[in-house]
């Protein structure tokens, strides 16, 4: 298991990308609950962030893709609207132990 930061370091609603060699993923906390997905579109492969750890739309319900505006659901990483309706952001196995997240796989 890879650390990747505490729990703490996520706000609901917040973000924080990493960088593992040549990949990229990113974490998004949401009610209390922590998905992971590499930081690339489905469409193109460009990443979807538009600044450092910031991956949400404005309204910080969706995922946005900082090329096209492509938006996909934070829980599933199904796309909802853009240029890649129908398909998902890829996730990446983590887990948290005593408030830590950890990365589970490897890239």
């Amino acid at each position: 298991m890879l650390k990747l930061c505490s729990i703490s370091e996520l706000e609901d609603n917040g973000c924080k990308g990493f960088a593992l060699g040549e990949k990229q993923i990113f974490a998004v906390r949401k009610n209390d609950s922590i998905y992971t997905y590499l930081n690339t579109c489905p469409h193109l492969g460009a990443p979807l962030n538009w600044q450092e750890d910031e991956f949400l739309d404005f309204g910080n319900e969706l995922i946005q893709c900082s090329v096209h505006g492509a938006l996909f659901l934070i829980e599933s990483g199904e796309c909802v609207s853009g240029p890649c309706i129908g398909d998902k952001l890829t996730p990446v196995a983590s887990k948290i132990v005593d408030g830590v997240l950890y990365l589970t796989e490897e890239l």
